[in-house]
């Protein structure tokens, strides 16, 4: 059987079928020692840990992975015989262009895994597939570069519209109905809207502008924006749900202004919903955000660059990718302190994504020029990387699928 991670928050026990089936394995990369880390403050150093020192789980980890220079979806495994490449798969629109897999989401059920595929004519599109037979079984015409999503029980897509290529004005959220995968809405938010992730209950969909400074709350019944909060720099503020465009409501898109600033690339609600983490990726910080009161409550130092970041579902540890650090930071949540930063064998780490056990983390590395993607496995009790894998080149959107329980008896 497997064990499979819903939103919610609850796990839930699945027969081992066909969706399950191990493919034949591909290359693998181990780590040969971990050193410790850096650290900020009155900092533990991070447990260094080898690939036969620290014993690779009994059971196997998947993760589904986007290469956006390749045009190709990978199942990447880890387990007992470490850090496998399981399938690739081709995507895309045009045999002949790069067509740029963005993101990645997979159904609450486990049945389909999605992937936004940002370069279009000029509008992205995101793609449906059968995670069994990783069959494209439907697509939706969305709005410009589609990156990140995410998906409801009830069968709700929401992927925001990055817009990287176009014009500096309001871009949008599309809902996207996945039986049928037709767009139903396309909600106004800001400019270049990025990190799209749901509260535990689902109610909630939180995003960021890239280019606005805002953290932005959507109400996924009503398919309307709730709340809006500023993000610039010691100017953070509530604003007005109408509002697209806070720099120039408030007079901040001066050059001084834009020469200290947030740059938020990513948001993720806690577990228990009181609580979001913005990644602030220009400023070295990250936010801390009570979503009772509105308010900062915490920030945290970091490393440069924090682009994407995700939280333990035991609500733990805080894991955030240092982009312009080639490094992973790994947080205690209770003392607000970072506990390790885990260097990266190559640059350009992208997303991550967190097993449902708290256990282990899964990072999508770029890498530059002609290297492969990379995909690093992380020990979150002994803070080092334990396995890593090569996968298609621009390793980014990244999505933890399941865990085969018992498959490690050898």
């Amino acid at each position: 059987m497997f064990l499979s991670w819903r939103p919610a928050g609850a796990l839930i026990a699945c027969a081992a079928g066909a969706a399950c089936a191990s493919a034949p394995a591909g290359s693998i990369s181990t780590e040969d020692g971990a050193p410790a880390a850096g650290q900020r403050g009155n900092q533990a150093a991070s447990q260094s840990a080898t690939a036969e020192t620290a014993p690779w789980p009994t059971d196997n980890y998947y993760v589904v992975v986007a290469a956006e220079s390749q045009d190709e979806v990978s199942v990447v495994r880890f387990g007992p015989d470490g850090g496998q490449l399981v399938e690739t798969v081709g995507v895309g629109l045009w045999l002949t262009e790069t067509d740029g897999p963005h993101g990645i989401a997979i159904d609450p059920d486990g049945s389909h895994w999605y992937v936004s595929i940002a370069h279009g004519t000029p509008f992205g599109q995101v793609h449906r597939y059968d995670i069994a037979t990783h069959e494209r079984v439907g697509a939706a015409e969305v709005g410009l570069f589609p990156a990140s999503m995410a998906v409801t029980d009830g069968g709700l897509l929401f992927v925001v519209n990055f817009n990287l290529h176009g014009d500096p004005v309001p871009s949008s959220v599309s809902v996207v109905d996945t039986e049928s995968m037709q767009e139903i809405a396309q909600i106004p938010t800001c400019a270049m809207p990025h990190g799209a992730r749901l509260s535990a209950n689902q109610t909630r969909l939180y995003s960021v502008c890239v280019r606005d400074e805002q953290l932005v709350e959507l109400d996924t019944r009503s398919l309307a924006v709730t709340r809006r909060m500023y993000l610039g720099p010691d100017a953070e503020q509530e604003l007005d749900a109408s509002i697209l465009e806070a720099r120039a409501e408030l007079g901040t898109n001066t050059m001084e202004a834009m020469a200290t600033r947030c740059g938020p690339t990513w948001v993720h609600p806690s577990p228990d919903g009181r609580r979001a983490y913005v990644a602030c990726n220009k400023n070295r910080k990250v936010l801390e955000i009570d979503l009772d009161g509105w308010t900062i409550a915490r920030r945290f130092e970091t490393g440069p660059g924090p682009y994407n970041l995700d939280i333990t579902p035991d609500g733990g540890k805080l894991v955030i990718t240092y982009k312009g650090g080639a490094a992973i930071g790994v947080f205690d949540l209770d003392a607000g302190r970072e506990l390790a930063a885990i260097p990266t064998r190559r640059t350009l780490p992208h997303g991550v994504a967190l097993s449902p056990d708290s256990k282990y983390g899964f990072v999508s590395v770029e890498g530059v020029g002609g290297e492969p993607g990379t995909v690093e496995m992380i020990d979150l009790t002994n803070l080092a990387t334990v396995g890593r894998v090569d996968m298609g080149k621009q390793a980014g959107g990244i999505s933890f699928w399941k865990i085969e329980i018992g498959s490690g008896d050898r």
